[in-house]
């Protein structure tokens, strides 16, 4: 429980702490599984306070599903302005990798909606939106690399982009079983990447 969260905050703050507690609960274990009371003792507040900033579980998911991507689109923006534009591969890769240290992944809340989608058209709806918006804004930062001259002119990059989703979501069902990648796996696969997309 996260103590500042006892005590009274804006709406704003404590829209944004509930936010936070609820990506912790989803990314651990499954839309299906969370409930709202889990993640209001996460959050360190009443379950009615939930439904205060959120209609539904649903609609706490999906607020959730933007601030995954936000941050990760953020990061992405900030580690390319550090690198240059020609680094864009190179910083998707950092940036994801740093997220996945502490769980806070857009494909690992995609997995999380999946059998939801099956017979929740809304989630299937918002999720296929989402991840077009993420294939788009992947593309466009390839496309800048390739721009730049650090990636090969014969790349398709929204064909790179949607390989880049597939690791993406590769990543989270290897965190989620268990044993099925090693990091030596991750590494060579990494490796094997940069190689195809950034050719020395």
């Amino acid at each position: 429980m996260n103590p500042q969260a006892t005590t009274r905050l804006p709406a704003a703050e404590r829209r944004a702490a509930i936010i936070d507690a609820a990506l912790r609960v989803f990314s651990s274990g499954s839309y299906a599984g969370a409930t709202t009371a889990e993640i209001a003792r996460e959050a360190g507040v009443s379950e009615p306070i939930i439904y205060r900033h959120f209609q539904s579980k649903r609609d706490l998911y999906f607020a959730c599903l933007d601030e995954a991507w936000r941050r990760l689109s953020e990061g992405i923006r900030t580690k390319v302005a550090e690198l240059g534009p020609e680094n864009g591969v190179l910083a998707i890769g950092q940036t994801a990798t740093g997220l996945r240290a502490i769980r806070v992944l857009t494909p690992n809340l995609w997995i999380q909606a999946l059998t939801e989608a099956g017979e929740d058209d809304e989630i299937r709806r918002y999720v296929r939106r989402h991840m077009r918006e993420v294939h788009a804004y992947i593309a466009t930062v390839v496309r800048e690399a390739q721009g730049a001259g650090g990636v090969p002119a014969d790349r398709d990059p929204d064909a790179e982009a949607w390989v880049f989703i597939a690791g993406g979501l590769l990543v989270t069902v290897a965190d989620r079983l268990g044993g099925v990648l090693t990091h030596e796996d991750f590494t060579a696969i990494m490796r094997e990447r940069h190689r195809w997309l950034m050719p020395a």
